[in-house]
């Protein structure tokens, strides 16, 4: 969404149906240089400057650009039953987490963990306190699950095993991180089944059963130490109960990020192919690996285009 928070969103909507609005959205870089002084899509109306008023042009723009993005969310509010007025500060993450929240609240909250490893899970991207930071966001989600508060204890069975059904499945992608999970629509049209088994937490694959893992099985992650060492241990799991799990490899040009960048805790370790496992992986992606670890660099799981990585292998 170019960076908008909701509030953004519903300034653009309310110029799109009133063709002005007393939103103060001008404060958000791309609405102030790419809308207003740039594509001069919107302007201040003359005599002041604090009313916005929209430009011919405008209404063709936001259809093209934001309508269905708006119309989707907006649902959402209206489904769930949520609070949603302009000055919610919700950014497109913590949107796409309320929306997994609420279609997996019955299992979410079957397994309840403490607030900071709740937000950890939930919003990856962010430290532990994310919530804490955002009381708006974390009452919404406490209205979701239908709850006071979160306990102050890790519970001792916090591993979720969240399954976006998919009517007729041609593959089983298991995801290291939650984001592809908050908006599954486009991998089910693509019959692509998701599964989250907690990134770190594997223990749920044990109680799988083999009868539930006939289709190809593919394991997406970070390609990065941590996501890799998981993806072994997975590997292990599957191995046990006679199934076999290919990785997903990013496409040639794949976005790469310094591993010091923020936020991001796993280093590549000074062993030999960082000590991982080399039999665990194939010639073409132990050479990947050995780039990344030369380079200092990692991929996330987020910039892997999934859908695209399974045509190109003819798995779809």
């Amino acid at each position: 969404m170019k960076g908008l928070e909701w509030r953004h969103l519903k300034g653009l909507h309310e110029l799109y149906t009133d063709k002005q609005t007393r939103l103060k959205i001008y404060s958000n870089d791309y609405i102030n240089q790419v809308l207003i002084k740039q594509k001069k899509l919107i302007r201040y109306k003359m005599g002041s400057r604090t009313i916005l008023e929209a430009a011919p042009s405008f209404k063709i723009y936001f259809e093209k650009e934001f309508l269905a993005y708006y119309q989707y969310y907006n649902n959402f509010f209206i489904e769930a039953d949520l609070e949603n007025n302009a000055r919610k500060t919700f950014t497109e993450e913590d949107l796409k987490g309320l929306i997994f929240v609420y279609y997996n609240k019955e299992e979410l909250r079957s397994k309840l963990t403490t607030e900071h490893k709740f937000s950890a899970e939930v919003f990856k991207k962010q430290n532990s306190k994310y919530m804490s930071g955002k009381p708006s966001l974390r009452n919404q989600i406490l209205k979701i699950l239908g709850i006071t508060a979160f306990p102050d204890k890790e519970a001792k069975d916090n591993t979720w095993r969240i399954v976006c059904d998919c009517p007729d499945p041609r593959v089983i992608v298991l995801c290291e991180n939650l984001d592809c999970l908050k908006v599954p629509v486009e991998y089910k049209a693509n019959n692509i089944e998701l599964w989250y088994v907690g990134g770190n937490n594997t223990a749920p694959l044990l109680d799988i059963s083999k009868e539930k893992l006939q289709l190809p099985i593919f394991y997406l992650c970070d390609w990065d130490y941590a996501g890799l060492s998981i993806y072994s241990r997975v590997r292990r799991i599957m191995s046990e109960k006679g199934v076999q799990i290919a990785l997903v490899r990013p496409a040639a040009g794949t976005k790469t990020l310094a591993v010091g960048v923020k936020h991001h805790k796993s280093k590549w370790r000074q062993k030999p192919f960082s000590g991982l496992n080399a039999d665990d992986f194939t010639t073409e992606e132990t050479q990947l690996i050995l780039t990344l670890i030369r380079e200092n660099i990692w991929i996330e799981e987020q910039n892997i285009d999934l859908i695209d990585v399974l045509r190109t292998n003819s798995l779809l």
